[in-house]
């Protein structure tokens, strides 16, 4: 694998651009040891070898993408002014990137009026959805699903909120009628649906929510930090689309361009449909504010220093590939959805593996086949290694017996969880390694069972 290092120079041309703004200023110069740096960088390098291969196809494992060379860029050119978006006295330029970075997310949602910035990463943008669902809601809980991101319920515990896991169906998503039975207890404040949880790719019935929340008046909060951007691909099956299609009805909606969105970690976002809720983030700051007498970033934001860089990085890859649906960036999506759709039917077709749940998005989820839960996990943690040591990169989820006891009429459930297998499809490219990846799993399944 050879790292992308071409485009470096386009950097050292775009830094001799930014040069030009400070050529009216006293001569300066930061003394620099090279030969020291050159030195400890090598050291750097050395020890960052013992990473997985991230960003070849043949890592398919976590959800770990590669940014695209323009974030890489843009993130390391902004670098050199290092401004902080807390307020604008820290970042005039990154700020108003930032801003115009952040609309048109909620453009791909929707949204004209809106609320919303970027944030360290989902936790802290789920965070500050579910402290503003709090405060508009109090004494009211939050529920979401089984398998919603394990924060929610951390976040809760933290803001003193109430918290309330709601079972799900036979798809790994919320089930309406254990969701309303809940709901007709009249203590629910916020419903976080989730488009595409972390661990099985599935989403929410965003649109039977929306129905019941006309009916008990909660708020609802969209969590798409991992699918959220799959609202532009056009391969989605109907009634999955008709999820992504109704979250311009959402109260708040979290997404994460340090996923899909081909960015640096960390970049999350926050956005609320009412820009109202400005109000409840109020107030004072003797020594920071005084630059403009505009809507501040950080009179927005639970975080105060947060990276400028992250925000240029963002602005220059949608200015690159724009989010929308047929262009560059879309059909990418499309194609990690097709690539796990194939690897699914090549799992489906073969005697030896076992399937679940097709996927919605670009997460699959598989096993060995055996005749106890118990062996299955051995043969997952087993699988898992010998693919390893053939250079293919997978991941292991556990999951509740409960919910693959549907699939496995004869299987013996002798433990309460099972380990499987698990892939992120989550790079373009994947879908032209399916046939590589199926055949590396297939030696490595039956070196597991020689």
């Amino acid at each position: 694998m050879a790292l992308e290092t071409q485009s470096l120079d386009l950097l050292t041309d775009a830094l001799a651009k930014l040069q030009q703004s400070f050529d009216s200023m006293p001569a300066f110069q930061t003394d620099t040891d090279l030969a020291a740096m050159q030195n400890v960088l090598h050291e750097v390098a050395k020890k960052m070898q013992d990473n997985f291969p991230y960003p070849h196809p043949l890592y398919a494992g976590q959800m770990l993408k590669p940014p695209h060379p323009i974030a890489r860029l843009a993130y390391m050119l902004a670098l050199w002014i290092n401004p902080n978006n807390h307020a604008l006295d820290g970042g005039r330029a990154s700020s108003a990137m930032e801003k115009e970075a952040v609309a048109n997310i909620a453009c791909m949602f929707g949204w004209q009026e809106h609320l919303g910035h970027l944030t360290s990463g989902g936790t802290m943008a789920n965070l500050e959805a579910l402290w503003v669902a709090g405060r508009l809601h109090p004494g009211k809980k939050i529920v979401a699903s089984s398998q919603a991101h394990y924060t929610h319920a951390r976040i809760s515990a933290v803001l003193g909120l109430g918290y309330e896991t709601i079972a799900v169906d036979a798809q790994a998503r919320m089930d309406m009628a254990a969701l309303e039975a809940v709901l007709a207890a009249g203590d629910v404040g916020t419903v976080v649906a989730t488009m595409g949880t972390t661990g099985i790719g599935s989403v929410d019935p965003l649109a039977a929510i929306l129905r019941l929340q006309q009916k008990y008046g909660f708020r609802v909060h969209v969590d798409a930090a991992y699918g959220g951007y799959f609202t532009l691909a056009d391969n989605l099956q109907p009634q999955t689309s008709t999820h992504f299609d109704s979250m311009a009805a959402a109260d708040s909606i979290v997404i994460d361009p340090h996923k899909h969105g081909l960015q640096p970690y960390g970049c999350g976002c926050i956005l609320f449909e009412d820009p109202a809720v400005g109000s409840i983030y109020k107030h004072d700051s003797p020594y920071t504010y005084f630059s403009s007498d505009e809507l501040h970033l950080g009179e927005i934001s639970l975080e105060c220093s947060r990276a400028g860089a992250a925000a240029v990085a963002l602005w220059a890859t949608q200015r690159l590939l724009p989010m929308q649906r047929g262009g560059e960036f879309a059909k990418d999506l499309a194609s990690s959805h097709t690539a796990a759709l194939q690897l699914y039917d090549l799992l489906a077709a073969e005697v030896g593996f076992r399937t679940f749940f097709a996927p919605q998005l670009d997460i699959v989820v598989w096993c060995l086949r055996a005749r106890k839960a118990s062996v299955i996990s051995q043969l997952s943690k087993q699988c898992f290694a010998a693919a390893a040591e053939r250079g293919l990169h997978v991941a292991l989820v556990t999951l509740p017996a409960d919910l693959l006891k549907p699939y496995c009429v004869d299987i013996e459930f002798d433990e309460s969880a099972v380990t499987c297998l698990r892939s992120c499809l989550m790079k373009a490219e994947h879908l032209h390694w399916v046939d590589r990846i199926w055949a590396l799993l297939k030696e490595s399944a039956d070196a597991v069972r020689a």
